[in-house]
């Protein structure tokens, strides 16, 4: 029979003694090591698709012709199923894994229902397959980190808050160990915050069963979003992994966490600030500058609690750094946690205004991403890996020899991977602003930009490569191993006694050092409370930790949102921005499917370069009936805010044809589909009473007799397009209705305000230019 141990609490004095009366009433149970195993063997499952797919899209990238065709195979419909596979596929088993096998000892209890241990495990794995299914076939909100359509979402509510949280939840109320240690801290922030960001930024307007338009548009749509999106990244690729860190790194290294009050430190000052952050997405765009500025300072300030995090990892390891050079996993937290300094270290930087200015929209962005998810994410979840296997298979690592290959392949995978892209967004930002001694842009082509880092493009897919490399050879030498593991797994039996309800402290009481020197009362106080024994109370409270960790998140959110949406100011309307019209509305919907703003911004930011390059900036009521919007995040191809009416109806017909046809050297896939694919006319209404429901003004016309309405303005397009040399019989394929919509992007700013007319004579010119400086006219698309 087996006994816990105080290392089954990887810090000194986490543990307390139970009173006399608990001596007689000793519980004997086991842990459930089983879900843990099948956590450990999905992640290793999906790290090898989400790399693959990965290394698919950056082939892609460079090369978009070998899609053939085939719409659910091009960049813009895979590049989500990559990062939603890399982040809640690979990423999320490995939360999952880390936090059954932790919780169970650090509680000193199995898991509170085996039951909702296995319902988690398979729901999410159906949540992940629907996910592949729907994302190549343009099932998508086109929200990044939040694409999944309603249906996913719920089951992802469902799974994440119920069936996860209240199995975790339970399994601390009926704990054996009085304090909880900080990896469960970080547990509880995660599963609390996640559920808030994933369900307020999801609440949606069903259209059908596989499609939704957000209750949110513009400005409103995009700050939720990156509330969402930037503490996604926050409470889902870090806060989880923290707790992953103050496990596994002291286990693995056999050292007490450095600090303990540095641990108080860095978890309530991560969790209170970062939920402040995410406006520094959104520098120089439509939000109100007061929001992006909020957002700038407070992500300042990350700085100095990531560090903390940082530093109490590898202090950790003062006196065990002899074990660094032998024990190839502690090689992979060393890298991973420096990784999370550096990541920690330049988002900050990236979120400072002038700095921003110059590296948003470019591949920097996405350089700084991949640091983070491959360094940080990647090399802690595969050091948590090889620690756990030999452990939970109960046998020894088939081959270590394997383990130090994959550490130096990855470490190099990595570093091949981001300078390259560090540089192509050095590029992207001087290209993009350089002017010359006229005045004028010195690459006034869009598609220069894009051929000159190519070559770098190519260096990032050898850098993939290699990584994908080393998760080959994990998948490898996990499989080996669980081939040599026992016939029958041994199952300790664990005694330890149940917590008593009338629970005194036994800790001396402290004497401070402050006590006889003359100094003031308030300065006891404060050295009292900086001590941070309060702090040890609250360990002992579940329920009140996690209120706590709530009031925390939702304070910070509510003193940033409410504003944003009560400030009636903060999004000025203007009288000729109008509603999409039944064809526009549907071809937005397929410009939403396609996922085209992985690749093209609608945003133009008050710059000089910008508004030569594309014409005058955009303002926040312009957005007033985007759902959702469409400002995207990076620029491959250039930026589509003014593109109603630079280009003919017949040129973009022949752009989704063939797009090097109009822009020799283009990166873009051709979008023949759209061009053979017929137009469902009938569909269209839902999207129109959607829109009508939540605000957007439309005719009874419009509403009773939508498909009539389309048909017209789709026969005046296909009329024009055989004018300029086109096919005929163009307004029964679903490209007329995303040309409609191009055509009308942009051009409402400049329109002349008119009395109202029948809706079949209300359709906007879409043949009327937007105004242009000599620089803008002309450009062609990429």
């Amino acid at each position: 029979m087996a006994t816990v141990t105080s290392t089954d609490v990887p810090q000194s004095g986490a543990g307390d003694s139970h009173s006399a009366t608990d001596a007689g009433r000793m519980e004997q149970f086991s842990y459930d090591d089983s879900i843990v195993r099948m956590f450990a063997a999905a992640t290793i499952v999906w790290a090898l698709v989400a790399t693959f797919v990965g290394l698919t899209v950056a082939v892609l990238l460079v090369l978009p012709q070998i899609s053939s065709g085939l719409e659910w195979l091009n960049f813009a419909r895979l590049r989500p199923l990559h990062t939603n596979a890399a982040i809640f596929a690979f990423a999320g088993n490995a939360i999952f894994a880390a936090v059954y096998y932790s919780t169970q000892r650090l509680c000193k209890a199995r898991m509170w229902s085996d039951a909702l241990s296995r319902m988690h495990f398979w729901g999410w794995q159906l949540i992940i397959v629907l996910a592949a299914i729907t994302l190549p076939l343009g099932i998508t909100q086109s929200k990044e980190y939040a694409e999944l359509e309603w249906p996913i979402d719920i089951l992802i509510a469902i799974v994440w808050l119920f069936i996860f949280g209240g199995n975790f939840l339970m399994t601390l109320i009926h704990r054996r160990e009085r304090h909880m240690y900080v990896a469960l801290w970080f547990y509880i922030a995660t599963i609390v915050t996640v559920a808030l960001l994933h369900i307020f930024n999801n609440l949606v307007v069903p259209i059908g069963a596989w499609a939704s338009i957000p209750i949110y548009a513009g400005v409103q749509d995009a700050f939720m979003q990156w509330w969402y999106g930037h503490n996604a990244v926050a409470f889902f690729l870090t806060t989880p992994f923290l707790g992953l860190m103050y496990y596994f790194l002291p286990k693995a290294a056999e050292r007490p966490v450095f600090s303990y009050r540095l641990s108080i430190i860095h978890f309530w000052s991560l969790v209170f600030i970062y939920i402040w952050a995410g406006p520094h997405h959104l520098h120089y765009t439509s939000l109100p500058e007061w929001a992006s500025t909020l957002g700038m300072l407070f992500s300042v300030m990350l700085w100095m609690p990531s560090w903390g995090g940082m530093l109490n990892g590898l202090l950790t390891l003062r006196g065990a750094w002899h074990k660094v050079a032998a024990d190839p996993v502690l090689k992979f937290y060393v890298v991973g946690v420096t990784f999370y300094g550096m990541a920690t270290f330049e988002g900050p930087a990236l979120s400072v205004k002038s700095i921003n200015a110059f590296t948003h929209y470019t591949d920097w962005t996405i350089a700084h991403v991949h640091a983070g998810a491959l360094g940080w994410n990647g090399f802690m979840a595969f050091g948590m890996l090889y620690w756990l296997i030999p452990r939970i298979f109960q046998t020894k690592m088939w081959s270590e020899k394997l383990v130090s290959l994959h550490f130096w392949i990855g470490t190099l995978g990595i570093l091949l991977y981001i300078v390259p892209i560090y540089a192509a967004g050095l590029m992207q930002g001087w290209m993009w602003r350089a002017m010359d001694d006229t005045g004028h842009l010195m690459y006034p082509d869009f598609i220069e930009t894009t051929q000159s880092i190519v070559p770098l493009w190519w260096l990032r897919v050898a850098g993939g490569l290699m990584y994908f490399s080393g998760v080959v050879m994990l998948g490898v030498n996990a499989l080996m191993t669980w081939l040599q593991r026992p016939s029958e797994y041994e199952v300790p039996v664990i005694s330890a006694p149940r917590l008593s309800a009338d629970y005194h402290p036994t800790e001396k009481e402290r004497k401070s050092p402050l006590e006889g020197v003359a100094v003031l009362d308030v300065t006891k106080k404060i050295e009292s409370f900086a001590w941070m024994g309060w702090h040890r109370r609250w360990e002992r409270l579940p329920v009140k930790f996690t209120v706590l960790v709530t009031l925390a998140v939702v304070v910070a959110t509510l003193f940033e949102a409410i504003p944003a949406f009560l400030i009636r100011n903060n999004v000025p309307t203007i009288a000729t921005v109008k509603p999409y019209t039944p064809l526009e509305l549907a071809g937005r919907h397929i410009f939403v499917s396609e996922g085209c703003y992985n690749c093209h911004s609608q945003q133009i930011r008050p710059m000089v370069s910008e508004t030569k390059r594309y014409g005058e900036y955009s303002k926040p009521g312009e957005g007033v009936y985007d759902r959702p919007f469409q400002w995207g995040s990076r620029r491959i191809g250039p930026d589509l805010a003014r593109e109603g009416g630079k280009q003919s109806s017949f040129w973009h017909w022949t752009h989704f044809e063939n797009p090097q046809n109009v822009s020799p050297g283009s990166v873009m896939p051709d979008y023949g589909h759209l061009l053979t694919e017929d137009m469902k006319y009938d569909a269209i209404a839902p999207h129109v009473q959607a829109a009508a429901y939540l605000g957007a003004e439309y005719s009874d016309e419009d509403l009773n007799d939508t498909a009539a309405v389309a048909m017209r303005q789709a026969e005046r397009i296909a009329a024009e397009i055989v004018e300029q040399g086109g096919p005929a019989k163009t307004y029964e394929k679903q490209a007329v209705a995303l040309i409609a919509y191009l055509q009308r992007v942009g051009i409402d700013l400049f329109a002349e305000e008119a009395p109202a007319t029948p809706a079949d004579e209300a359709v906007p010119d879409a043949t009327a230019p937007a105004p242009a400086t000599e620089d803008t006219a002309g450009t062609p698309s990429a």
